[in-house]
């Protein structure tokens, strides 16, 4: 309103004195010049009103808008003469930027709260592999330094965690964009860690670290709990075995009453002996104890020798083992492992792939060459039984589960054959799987890697 005023006094001023310079001089020229120097001068001036007001309110305005980060908006109520309906625009985009503002601030106090809460050791880190925060259980990691100072945002994450497995977890994530797994064992003294990494969205990845020291110890024992067991059970369980087939060779001397209880004596005895036999196996396999030697060696070799080692199996059952197409092409495997493999799922399919109907059990064995997930040969053990449920197919690997209790004990199985097969097949670099439908048959699938790969 002031420059208003200012601005009409002034046009007051100036036409008046236009009027004066027109009277005053009675040359045309003349009072056109003194117009165009009165003109020009009230323009000037005018111009410097104009933009020192507006000098004035952009100064607010830039005040205004400063104040918004720091949320002092309220304490700022400028008043404005050219610029109301900008400074109300940005009033009104301060208040709601203010309350996103306090929203983010609140949730990201819980997820800090949340993070620090874990037991699991969290850390993040920008693309160039800087710390960008922690959680506490982090900070306790790191040996002999304060809270304050045991990880400094901002800083290499190399700088702090010296540990292999870790920094390679991060390094893939940050590079290859994927989720990385890995294990750890020389990030503090005495304990395992499990280690997983994944890239963030936004670029960075976090690391979260957890402690599975207790867990390794549990099944360590547990480990070595079952191999003592069965090591101690193995001379009784022998000796028993041995004396009553002594005795039942004496059949003369024996009632007939005798020989039932020494047949099943021996049964029993022989079936205990299976299972700690398996037992024994299982925990070598587990705690890495039975060393294996891959090699390169021609696919069909394999299956010939599997099925080669189970002609007495096949002749006491009376079933008929088939070798179906078999690849020649090289695979990395240890011989004797993939044979135990091969002989486990063999003897399964003899024992419990015989179709209701059918006089003798068929059991065909066969492999060929595939080409994903990676170049492998597939190896194929098919029977032509009742099948397996498809409820028990994600469980037959595990170990002690059976489809079929009363006929696995029947026919005395332990329980232990697949999950033996699968841990050998897996720590050659292959998978396994089974495939059924009932009153069709079972088909036990596993892959080894072709030799050619590892040259490569």
């Amino acid at each position: 309103m002031r420059r208003d005023f200012f601005f009409s006094v002034f046009l007051r001023v100036a036409i008046a004195l236009v009027f004066l310079a027109f009277a005053g001089f009675s040359s045309v020229p003349q009072r056109w010049l003194i117009a165009s120097l009165l003109m020009l001068a009230w323009a000037g001036i005018s111009a410097f009103l104009f933009a020192r007001s507006v000098r004035q309110d952009v100064r607010l305005l830039q005040d205004s808008a400063a104040a918004i980060p720091e949320r002092q908006i309220d304490e700022i109520r400028p008043s404005f003469n050219d610029f109301d309906g900008l400074a109300r625009a940005i009033s009104l985009a301060s208040e709601q930027v203010s309350h996103a503002l306090n929203d983010a601030s609140e949730s990201r106090h819980e997820l800090e709260a949340m993070i620090d809460s874990m037991q699991d050791a969290v850390v993040a880190v920008d693309p160039a592999g800087r710390i960008q925060w922690t959680n506490q259980r982090m900070h306790k990691l790191i040996p002999g330094a304060s809270f304050s100072s045991a990880i400094r945002v901002g800083h290499a994450l190399v700088q702090t965690i010296r540990d292999p497995e870790v920094l390679d977890c991060v390094r893939t994530a940050l590079e290859q964009r994927v989720v990385s797994d890995g294990r750890s064992t020389s990030l503090l003294p005495g304990r395992i860690f499990e280690i997983n990494a994944s890239p963030m969205p936004g670029g960075g990845a976090v690391a979260v670290l957890h402690d599975i020291t207790r867990i390794e110890e549990i099944e360590r024992t547990q480990r070595d709990f079952v191999a003592n067991v069965s090591h101690e059970l193995r001379t009784p369980l022998t000796s028993i075995t041995g004396y009553v087939e002594t005795l039942l060779d004496h059949e003369a001397a024996l009632s007939q009453s005798a020989r039932e209880f020494l047949t099943i004596i021996l049964k029993n005895a022989s079936r205990m002996n299976r299972l700690t036999e398996d037992l024994l196996v299982m925990a070598r396999v587990e705690s890495s104890e039975q060393e294996l030697h891959p090699a390169p060696i021609p696919a069909d070799i394999l299956v010939r020798d599997a099925v080669q080692a189970m002609s007495g199996l096949v002749q006491d059952t009376e079933s008929i083992l088939e070798i179906g197409n078999i690849s020649t092409t090289e695979v990395i495997a240890d011989t004797d492992a993939i044979l135990q493999v091969l002989s486990n799922l063999i003897e399964n399919g003899i024992k419990y792939g015989q179709a209701r109907n059918a006089p003798v059990c068929r059991v065909v064995v066969t492999s060929r060459d595939v080409s994903e997930p990676i170049e492998a040969v597939e190896f194929s053990v098919r029977d032509f039984g009742p099948g397996i449920a498809s409820e028990h197919l994600g469980r037959i690997f595990e170990r002690f589960y059976r489809v079929d209790k009363a006929r696995s004990r029947e026919s005395g199985g332990t329980g232990l054959g697949l999950a033996i097969a699968r841990h050998m097949v897996q720590t050659h670099g292959g998978s396994i799987r089974a495939e059924s439908e009932l009153n069709a048959g079972s088909n036990f699938i596993f892959t080894l890697p072709k030799a050619q790969n590892l040259v490569e």
